[in-house]
């Protein structure tokens, strides 16, 4: 992705912390402050609820300056009509991360080993994506109601490299591809002492309209460059074999299933009627399990009223490396997050329950085990006993080399399931990390 963004795109974030080194500026006092001031009060539609960082703070004080007179709560305008054709340029925006300048900044996203906190950073790539989603579609018609714009799904984020806290940090996307109703945004994280991309991402998005919630169609794209007509292109493509996936022959995938289930199974069966005998090198995946619970409560909205993606993701990961943590033994690494479905929305009020294992490992390269865990979100309702799945999410993880280097004879476990239905779960999760690594090799230049 060219990186390259015009001032007007480019949004610098700063600490929501007073610094332990300056005073804080005083209190606005004049209530008829000008209207153009940071401080000054914005509509109720372009909060983002109270579950602020400083790159949700910076992104909604200027989505609010481009877009308050088209998201006025008191307009019931006419649904979109003309559609406009833009370019990957005219959505791509850049947030600036000054972690040189700014300590308090720095301590907001500072993880224990002095890099970038990733659970608080994949929660701004979901932000970043929603802002400019907003940006392409918007008609610069303040008759036309605005769409709804929703997480579908988080295609795959890769930690290519330790993020620093110490160097500053650029985030750039824009949108790649788009559909009918859909998006395809691509996100890159660079710092400025690398010329490589440190993480990548792919969000999708997709419309409805805000009054009736049907899907809606968006401005079309127009790539200009190579880059952006090869990225086009290879999005299309992800997007046709993903139909293909769902559309596919499940009684031929049962049957090609039977005498791996058996393979799988075969071990889980021996800790479950003669545990004496059982591989000391292997653990059962319900042993591997933990649990979080939480009320999704209006501080965690966002503009439509629904809980904030990114806050879920978040939530999500600081799970994950727990389990991961706790399995292993020795402090993960995090390499990254596979394809996420957004299944359902999650509402205020909402009791949500976060269920994770490890699914299974990889030790096979002894630099660099592999560590496979699923988290699962359940939205439960006490009073009308339902529990409904809502996203599950799939990260990888290593073990830090430095952890690892201070305990001689380390070794990650075999995780066994004992049931079909965790040896089912095993068994997706394996196939889908194979097509990904074969997609990986035809997306490599030649």
């Amino acid at each position: 992705m060219d990186s390259n963004s015009s001032p007007s795109n480019t949004i610098p974030v700063v600490s929501t912390l007073a610094s332990p080194l300056e005073s804080p500026p005083p209190p606005a006092l004049n209530a008829d402050a000008d209207s153009s001031s940071s401080s000054a009060r914005k509509p109720i539609t372009l909060w983002p609820g109270m579950y602020h960082s400083p790159v949700t703070d910076a992104l909604w004080e200027a989505r609010a300056s481009i877009f308050e007179e088209l998201y006025d709560p008191e307009k019931d305008g006419l649904p979109q009509t003309e559609f406009l054709t833009r370019t990957p340029s005219q959505s791509r925006t850049t947030i600036l991360y000054r972690f040189s300048s700014d300590y308090s900044l720095r301590e907001q996203y500072r993880d224990l080993w002095n890099d970038v906190r990733i659970g608080k950073l994949v929660e701004e790539l979901d932000a970043l994506a929603g802002f400019i989603t907003v940006k392409h579609c918007s008609d610069d018609d303040s008759t036309t109601r605005p769409l709804l714009l929703v997480t579908a799904s988080v295609d795959r984020i890769v930690l290519k490299k330790p993020i620093s806290v110490e160097v500053d940090l650029k985030m750039v996307g824009s949108v790649i591809w788009v559909g009918r109703s859909s998006m395809d945004i691509q996100l890159e994280v660079t710092q400025s002492n690398e010329d490589s991309v440190a993480l990548t991402a792919n969000f999708i998005f997709v419309a409805r309209d805000s009054k009736t919630g049907k899907a809606s169609q968006v401005n079309r794209l127009c790539p200009e460059t190579e880059l952006e007509k090869f990225l086009f292109e290879k999005s299309e493509a992800r997007n046709k074999l993903r139909r293909t996936k769902r559309g596919g022959d499940r009684r031929e995938l049962e049957n090609a299933e039977v005498n791996r289930l058996k393979t799988l199974l075969a071990e889980g069966r021996i800790f479950s009627d003669m545990p004496a005998l059982a591989d000391r090198d292997s653990i059962l995946l319900r042993d591997t399990r933990l649990e979080n619970a939480l009320i999704c409560h209006p501080q965690q909205r966002n503009m439509h009223g629904r809980i904030f993606g990114g806050f879920l993701m978040h939530r999500a990961f600081e799970l994950a490396f727990s389990t991961a943590y706790a399995f292993a033994g020795l402090v993960p690494c995090f390499l990254e997050v596979d394809h996420v479905d957004f299944l359902r929305p999650v509402v205020i009020g909402d009791f949500l329950r976060m269920k994770s294992c490890v699914l299974y490992t990889e030790v096979e390269n002894p630099e660099q085990p592999l560590i496979y865990v699923e988290v699962v979100a359940h939205v439960t309702r006490p009073e009308m006993r339902s529990s409904e799945v809502s996203n599950t999410f799939y990260f990888t993880f290593t073990v830090r080399p430095e952890a690892k280097a201070i305990k001689n004879g380390f070794r990650i476990r075999n995780v066994v399931p004992a049931t079909k239905e965790e040896a089912r779960r095993v068994l997706a999760r394996m196939d889908a990390e194979v097509l990904k690594r074969v997609d990986d090799q035809e997306s490599m230049p030649q």
